[in-house]
Parts: structure tokens; sequence; C-alpha cells
């Protein structure tokens, strides 16, 4: 038995899904089906689409209405990869006809939208409602998720994630009118690029209560959005966190830290992770370090045997993780297995991006939940202002 899966939306990222479901080709490298899911249909409204689903996959129907295609009896389950105001619309629209759903990131612009998805989606517990959080399989991330899991580091204290691994050039930008623009994007890195590591920092350490950000709107590159982002969060225990981004750095970080009371996680570009445990608690060792101890620490002389350091290294696997994803939906639907990322824990790192956006609009820190109410009425301002440029 196969679930029959329909995508709506061929761009970029819809194309390559439809490629790995039909051929099990990623960018032209051949990485196997995946199992127990076939491509049922796609859907898109583009003319250029529709010539490129008629090479590329010239036995799957295709169609311009994505309400026709799962009206048609061809698909059990529906991929949303379109504009990210759409996600929660088109979620519902396939819920209402008892089909399963996997969404790309991220869950959509604003929470307020997505509650209604995800409160209209708790009425139908019997489908799998999923999100595209591919970097939820990565080999590195599933081991350091163990690591939190154990509390081996203690209690956190601080993260730190600086991500600028994001540079994109300006002619990016140019690719569709609806990239990069409050109206048909809904922001810039934190929304389109980030997603990801914004939804792993908060499934590793937890959501922050507090959010200031200061954002650079169209900085380094000709955009209305944030282009660079540096945000500083608490949390309910007191712990401090940072997050840093932008697309505008060439060379680009990708550097992760977690400080723990009793240890310490880094994380080298998403492909090593040193982990360090001290054999007590760091207030302990405070406590009751002897003053030659102490002298000797001084003196450049480390901390000895009071620290256990383990190194994990992992082979970057790009790609492999969004199959990974599209197996577990698959797997859910057919033998109810855990999905790996439930379509509900989509708002969790919106609900973190909005709180920064709204934070450098405000030009204050703000506390989560954040006002909706306000952060649609600034999100509006922003829509407007640029449809008034566009008009001028």
């Amino acid at each position: 038995m196969t679930v029959r899966v329909g995508i709506i939306g061929i761009g970029q990222q819809g194309s390559m899904y439809s490629s790995v479901v039909a051929h099990g080709k990623l960018m032209g490298n051949d990485i196997g089906t995946v199992e127990g899911m076939e491509l049922g249909a796609v859907c898109d409204i583009s003319p250029e689409r529709k010539t490129w689903a008629a090479e590329t996959i010239p036995n799957v129907p295709f169609f311009t209405d994505y309400i026709e295609m799962m009206d048609s009896g061809l698909v059990d389950a529906v991929f949303v990869v379109v504009p990210h105001y759409l996600h929660p619309e088109m979620a519902i629209e396939a819920m209402k006809r008892n089909l399963h759903v996997l969404v790309d990131k991220p869950a959509g612009v604003y929470t307020k939208q997505v509650k209604e998805m995800n409160e209209f989606a708790a009425t139908k517990p019997e489908l799998k409602f999923a999100m595209m959080f591919n970097q939820r399989m990565n080999p590195l991330y599933i081991k350091l998720k163990e690591i939190m899991d154990s509390g081996v580091i203690g209690e956190i204290r601080r993260t730190n994630w600086m991500i600028t691994t994001w540079w994109r050039p300006e002619g990016y930008y140019q690719m569709s009118e609806w990239r990069a623009t409050w109206g048909g994007e809904g922001g810039g890195v934190l929304i389109n690029q980030a997603p990801h590591q914004i939804d792993l920092w908060q499934w590793l350490c937890g959501m922050p209560t507090k959010v200031l950000a200061k954002a650079s709107y169209g900085s380094q590159r000709n955009i209305a959005v944030e282009d660079d982002v540096t945000t500083l969060v608490e949390y309910a225990n007191g712990a401090t966190g940072s997050f840093i981004t932008c697309v505008h750095d060439l060379m680009g970080t990708d550097r992760f830290e977690i400080l723990g009371d009793k240890g310490k996680i880094v994380v080298d570009g998403s492909k090593k992770i040193t982990l360090k445990v001290l054999n007590e608690p760091e207030q302990e060792i405070s406590k009751n370090l002897s003053f030659d101890d102490m002298k000797q620490l001084f003196m450049g002389g480390g901390i000895g045997d009071r620290v256990t350091e383990s190194t994990f290294e992992f082979d970057d696997q790009w790609g492999i993780q969004h199959k990974d994803v599209m197996k577990n939906f698959a797997s859910a639907i057919l033998n109810d297995t855990p999905l790996v990322a439930h379509g509900s824990e989509g708002i969790n790192a919106l609900s973190i991006t909005n709180a920064m956006h709204l934070s450098s609009w405000l030009g204050e820190e703000v506390s989560l939940p954040i006002d909706e109410d306000l952060y649609f009425a600034k999100l509006q301002e922003k829509i407007d202002e640029e449809t008034a440029k566009k008009v001028n």
C-alpha cells in the first residue's frame, strides 16, 4: 500500500519534492524513491511549470486549481509548497476533504492564522498533519537532541547561534515578484532562510519568554524586508540567548553554543558536536576550588580532570533529510509512526520570528506570547507602505 501525494506548488522547492517522490532523484543525483509514497498529482498556476511537469513527470496529472486536484480522488495527502501566506488556508481546505497534510516551512506568516490551522487540525485527529522541518532528521541534530534530553549539561544558562551562511545575491530577489516582500513572503531571512534553525533552537532549548531584536531592512540588498538580524532572548529560568543571521556574509559562519551548569555543547558548521561535561556542577567547583587550584587555573593551567570531552562528526547530507521527512510522513499515515514534526509545532518557530519582527519595529523588548493584533496591524502597515511605493 502506498500514499498518493499531491504537491501544491512546483516551483523551486516543490519541483525538487516532485522529482524525489516520482524518480528518487535530487539535483540529478539518485537517492532512491520515498518508501510508501507515490506522486498522484501536481498543481501550479504557472504555464512554465506546466511545461516543466510535462517534460519531467509526463505521466503525473497536472492541475491549475488545487481544489480540483484535492477533489479529483487521485490523492490521499498533499504537500503545501506555495507562498507563505497560503499555507494555513490550503492546509485547512485539504483537511476539510480528509486529506493528510505536510506543510513546507514556515507554518504561515503570522501566528493568528496559524492558530486557526492548528485549531482546525485538532478537530481532525485521524489525519496526519506535519511540518517540513527537515533538519530534525539531520543525524547531527538527532544526536544533539538526544544529548539535550539526557540532561547531561544540566540547566541551560546561555544559548548562542550565529548562522550567517544564508548568502543570497541581488539576482536571487528578482526571481519572483512575491519574494522578499511583506505582502508576498511576509519577511526576509527570518521567515525564508532561517526557520529551520529557529525551529531547532526552540526544539533543543525551549521557548524564550522575552525577545529583543535589532533588524536591518534592505541594508545590503535592494529589498524591503530584513536582511540582517541580531536578537537577544531570555528564558523562564533567567537564562539568556542570542540569534544572529543575515544574507550578505559571503564567507558565512554556522556556530551554535549551549552552556549549561554542568557542561557545554559547541556545534560547528552543523557537522561537528563538541561536548564538554563537568564532573560536578560549575557552582560546586566554584565554591570548593582550593587556592592552589585557583592559582593554577589563573596561570593558564586549565581545569584539569574536572571535564570530560567528547566529539561527534557527521557528513553533510543535504537533501536526504527532506526525503526522510517524506518517508516519516508516509509511515505515519500507513503505520501510525510518530511524526518527526507535528504540524501544530510550526507555530513555535513562527512565534519567535513574529516576536523578532515586532521588537525591531517597536524598538523595545517584547514578551511571548506577543500581542497578535498589534503584530498584524504593524505587518499591514508594512504591506500598505510597500504597495504604495510600487504604485508610485
